[in-house]
């Protein structure tokens, strides 16, 4: 079971677009750089290290390369059964569930990412990871304080981050140090996150929420504030105003994601701060980073092979109506582009639903996976019927009933016992 993480402000690079300029998934840039009216793909590709620093082209960018990855890997016929983001990050996971559409979850972006520029140059901050602490100690050390500074992450075992006026978060780093805090890290920001002096900048985001349109979320996303799934669209608009003063509990969003029977923890962006924390925080279960396209066949070997990335089995090539994902598994693409219609007698589980959820062939829930053979009918796009070039079970539909799909989109996808007839 795949769950997809995003990263948050921090994880940005210099030139963190390059390794995606050729592949098909960089058309989503110039689509971004038309709704946000600048050029993104020189941000992307040029701009210096302290340009990408500042608040609003950090979220900025680091929002739109972690949808390029995605959009990546769903090409390859991948599709997570829950995600999460972490701060900025869980704008991508609400994009990632359907939750709210590209276009929204970039404007709201640009909303959070220029309010939190102004609040903090009203109210100056910083914050500092604490290695080597528990929690309760790093609250203690800001209760201890006595001063501006609050616990602003939970980010793993042994690793918090504080923040809030330089005063209040250096007194709490000397107390940290006191009760056996082995490093304390300034990290370069620009104000207190997820803390109360970022309240200035909710008016902007609540505006900018209000006029988003948030759907009910196709795979479960847990949210930052309560590390809860939450599956109600009218739930979402109070969360991520929420989350602008309150502190990321992301630890707890690991354990929920393992608690939903997580496997392998995919985290798609740039950097791959988030995979380290989840090793921390998850030994037991595989943490992969997806930064660049050559990290894709280490996803597709991890998913293939019970052992993960360290298997023996590999990409095999595409064929014109299905794709070669590995040894056991297909997935079978669309012949043209139109309205995708699955084959009503099919059943599989949906798009990011879980096994025993509704499926999209039959509406029926709790029946078995469909066995196909080689050249029988999956569906139609349009008045194109797809029949598929591989026999086996069917894992999950990869589309949804009545989306437009576009030639060479997969549709489902198959697990085989051998090499296609």
């Amino acid at each position: 079971m795949l769950a997809f993480t995003f990263p948050g402000q921090g994880s940005q690079r210099q030139a963190m677009g390059a390794a995606w300029v050729d592949h098909p998934s960089w058309e989503l840039v110039p689509e971004a750089s038309a709704v946000a009216g600048r050029d993104l793909e020189r941000l992307l590709l040029e701009a210096p290290m302290e340009e990408l620093t500042a608040t609003a082209n950090a979220q900025l960018a680091t929002f739109v390369t972690s949808l390029v990855v995605l959009d990546a890997v769903e090409r390859v016929g991948l599709a997570p059964s829950a995600c999460a983001g972490h701060s900025l990050g869980e704008y991508s996971a609400l994009v990632a569930s359907g939750a709210i559409s590209f276009e929204d979850g970039l404007r709201l972006v640009i909303a959070r990412g220029e309010a939190m520029n102004r609040a903090g140059e009203d109210s100056p901050g910083t914050m500092s990871a604490l290695i080597g602490i528990s929690d309760d100690d790093a609250e203690a050390a800001c209760q201890r304080a006595e001063a501006e500074v609050w616990v602003a992450n939970y980010n793993a075992p042994g690793q918090t981050v504080i923040a809030g006026t330089v005063e209040g978060v250096n007194a709490a780093a000397a107390v940290a140090r006191e009760l056996g805090a082995r490093r304390v890290l300034p990290l370069p920001v620009s104000g207190a996150f997820h803390t109360p002096l970022m309240a200035s900048a909710r008016p902007a985001l609540r505006k900018a929420i209000g006029d988003a349109v948030f759907l009910t979320p196709e795979i479960p996303v847990v949210a930052n504030v309560d590390a809860r799934v939450h599956t109600d669209a009218t739930d979402w608009p109070g969360l991520l105003s929420a989350q602008l003063c309150s502190p990321v509990r992301w630890r707890q969003c690991v354990e929920t994601l393992t608690g939903l029977g997580t496997t392998i923890l995919v985290e798609l962006g740039p950097g791959g701060v988030l995979t380290g924390l989840a090793r921390r925080a998850a030994p037991d279960i595989e943490a992969i980073s997806v930064a660049t396209p050559a990290d894709l066949d280490r996803l597709l070997e991890a998913v293939a092979s019970p052992g993960g990335p360290r298997g023996t089995d590999r990409v095999a090539p595409v064929t014109h109506y299905g794709e070669h994902l590995y040894i056991s598994e297909r997935v079978v693409v669309s012949p043209s582009a139109g309205i995708f219609a699955p084959e009503q007698s099919l059943s599989a589980p949906g798009v990011g639903l879980l096994p025993g959820t509704a499926r999209h062939g039959t509406g029926e829930a709790d029946q078995p996976p469909s066995m196909v053979s080689v050249g029988d009918l999956v569906g139609r796009v349009g008045v194109t019927e797809v029949r598929t070039p591989f026999g086996g079970q069917l894992v999950r539909w990869l589309a949804a009933p009545g989306e437009r799909v576009q030639e060479g989109q997969p549709l489902l996808w198959l697990h085989v016992a051998g090499e296609p007839s």
